[in-house]
């Protein structure tokens, strides 16, 4: 009897764990950690978005150690930040590139000490009521964090990497950094909008990356050609966006589609939906969520961690809550 019991129990083990492999759960992706948000209306590369975000529902602003923390807290599987060079040969964690908007400063951030810039505080411009008050003022002195501080502190989590310049010499000085570092890159994926990621990717050849150009050429070509199983080259090792308005257009989706990408490197990331004009949004609220089709096991892209990880249970197989 007591063998029948142990070859039983045996049994439901190896059945969970199959079933794991095989039903793999939705991953997320949180842009910025847990950020303030802010109404993107008429924002352009050049709108100060920290002056008109909207009225804070917690504590956290973007590109930060407690940020990333309290993201992950939420569910995160994956956390997207900005990165900058400083002139002294670090890597600061900063999204803007001039220092005027959000901090107490003053100039390009790439052109600043290290130093100078964990002088600042880089919550001092944040106003939700037209500079009447500034709720974060005073409580992010010297939160700056370098991005060996960052990989260092959360050395098991993964991190999706936004170079802002299109600077090969840019890509040269990360790659000699990671190495200097001793990151550990198998949590570590670089994508920008300039053409230096695909030196990024010559020079890195195991760390997936991702760029405009190369997003659009891999889905431009699946399209095409995905009805017969061929996955283009541009869409090897990297992430590939799909707008959840173009959905119906992807061969084989969700999980076909999605398994055929694991096959080369790369996984599928749900954005929200896209707008001629306008940069794709996340999956930013419950609304959108309804629109992520049940068996979806790719990665969703979002800027409301806070509301899309609380509406999904993050388990061993994440599974979705009632939605009203």
């Amino acid at each position: 009897m007591r063998k029948v019991l142990f070859v039983f129990l045996g049994f439901l083990l190896f059945t969970s764990i199959c079933n794991a492999l095989e039903n793999p759960k939705i991953e997320l992706l949180a842009h910025r950690g847990l950020h303030q948000t802010f109404d993107p209306k008429g924002v352009t590369n050049k709108t100060c978005t920290a002056s008109r975000i909207h009225k804070p529902i917690h504590q956290y602003i973007e590109n930060t150690i407690p940020s990333i923390q309290v993201a992950k807290n939420l569910g995160a599987d994956i956390i997207e930040f900005d990165i900058h060079p400083t002139i002294d040969g670090q890597f600061v964690l900063f999204h803007d590139w001039k220092l005027e908007c959000r901090t107490n400063g003053q100039g390009v951030v790439r052109e600043q000490t290290l130093k100078y810039l964990k002088s600042l505080d880089i919550g001092y411009g944040y106003t939700y009521d037209n500079g009447k008050t500034y709720p974060f003022r005073d409580k992010y002195i010297g939160s700056i964090p370098t991005l060996n501080e960052v990989l260092t502190t959360f050395p098991n989590t993964q991190f999706l990497i936004n170079i802002k310049s299109n600077d090969k010499q840019e890509v040269q000085l990360l790659t000699t950094y990671l190495k200097k570092h001793n990151i550990n890159r198998k949590n570590i994926s670089v994508y920008g909008s300039g053409d230096n990621i695909e030196l990024f990717g010559k020079l890195n050849s195991d760390i997936k990356t991702l760029s405009k150009k190369r997003a659009k050429s891999c889905i431009k070509s699946y399209i095409l050609l995905g009805w017969s199983g061929y996955m283009p080259e541009a869409c090897h090792n990297s992430y590939v966006p799909i707008p959840e308005n173009y959905q119906w257009l992807i061969w084989g989706w969700p999980n076909k589609f999605e398994k055929r990408l694991k096959q080369v490197g790369s996984r599928s990331l749900l954005m929200g939906t896209h707008q001629k004009g306008k940069a794709n949004s996340g999956i930013d609220s419950l609304e959108n969520l309804k629109k992520v089709p049940k068996d979806y096991k790719g990665i969703i892209f979002t800027n409301r961690i806070d509301l899309i990880g609380k509406s999904l249970n993050h388990n061993k197989v994440l599974e979705r809550k009632e939605l009203p």
